[in-house]
């Protein structure tokens, strides 16, 4: 499989998963995600639907087969396991890690993959707190809740980041928030829905849209 081809597998299942209820993933939505145009999208996925990866109809977008699924997630899986890697073994920061591992997630061996996860002790989450396919395909997700959809008074911890852009991973460090920090909303602010949070023995103030873009378990 080629790396443009397992590229489109991974776009789609997340596009997928961020819609679970909408009927299949558009074309505009694949060639937004891709940053690239429509017209080659559909070639990609008619090639795609030629290998039994995925189901495709015209103006009503696509779904995954269930060798494409696999395929998406196998490639998910290598993905994390790597950022995983690269922070813990490295020295990458969590900010770091993402394109330098949209090149390791293409290399094609089973026995390393197999010997990486071993190494790492068989880690369940990656750097951002995204869950790691199994080698069966099973993805194990925590129980989480945004961090937005907190009332007064409720605490948390912070286990998982919706957006894993650069810019937002250091804004995160720069206020102290990382994976792990214990949280409790002390006020929410009815003008721009933006939090007043106690974090240890300080405060800070987010936004609502980074309160949103942040999901805290018990």
């Amino acid at each position: 499989m080629t790396v443009a081809e397992e590229n489109y597998l991974k776009a789609i299942y997340k596009l997928a998963e961020a819609e679970p209820d909408a009927a299949g993933v558009s074309t505009n939505r694949i060639a937004a995600a891709l940053a690239t145009r429509a017209a080659s999208v559909t070639d990609m996925l008619r090639r795609l639907s030629e290998k039994g990866l995925l189901a495709y109809e015209r103006y009503r977008g696509v779904q995954l087969t269930a060798e494409g699924r696999r395929c998406a997630l196998l490639t998910i899986r290598k993905h994390r396991l790597w950022e995983v890697f690269l922070v813990q073994q490295l020295g990458f920061s969590w900010d770091e890690v993402h394109e330098v591992a949209e090149e390791l997630e293409h290399i094609q061996s089973p026995l390393l993959l197999r010997r990486l996860d071993a190494f790492l002790g068989h880690p369940a989450l990656d750097p951002h707190g995204d869950p790691i396919p199994a080698e069966d395909g099973a993805m194990r997700r925590p129980a989480t809740r945004l961090l937005a959809d907190l009332k007064i008074g409720e605490c948390g911890q912070l286990a998982a980041v919706k957006n894993t852009s650069a810019p937002f991973l250091q804004y995160l460090d720069k206020v102290g928030l990382q994976l792990g920090t214990k949280v409790e909303v002390l006020d929410k602010v009815v003008f721009d829905h933006s939090l007043e949070l106690r974090l240890g023995q300080r405060t800070a103030f987010v936004s609502a849209e980074v309160s949103q873009n942040l999901f805290v378990g018990p």
